[in-house]
């Protein structure tokens, strides 16, 4: 699973040929979560409330590079890196 961006202890990753809605992976210490692009609604998994607002804060900000790479991992290409939240 291709990781995309890391920061504050928070990695993202997408998968190649993941299942619909597009959606990213941030796992934080022992917890993950399942947040679509679009909506950057959580569906699967928990992070702590801080990790969650911080990687909340970062998709807003990045919304179309996530599309752009779940794009490339459905057509099985390498997603690219994603700035990090600073």
């Amino acid at each position: 699973m291709p990781e995309v961006s890391r920061f504050f202890g928070i990695v993202i990753r997408l998968f190649h040929g993941d299942h619909h809605p597009p959606h990213f992976h941030a796992s934080y210490e022992e917890h993950e979560a399942l947040v679509e692009i679009e909506t950057l609604a959580v569906y699967r998994g928990w992070l702590p409330r801080r990790a969650l607002a911080l990687v909340l804060e970062w998709a807003a900000q990045r919304r179309g590079e996530l599309r752009a790479a779940w794009t490339l991992c459905q057509q099985g290409k390498p997603p690219g890196r994603i700035e990090p939240l600073e």
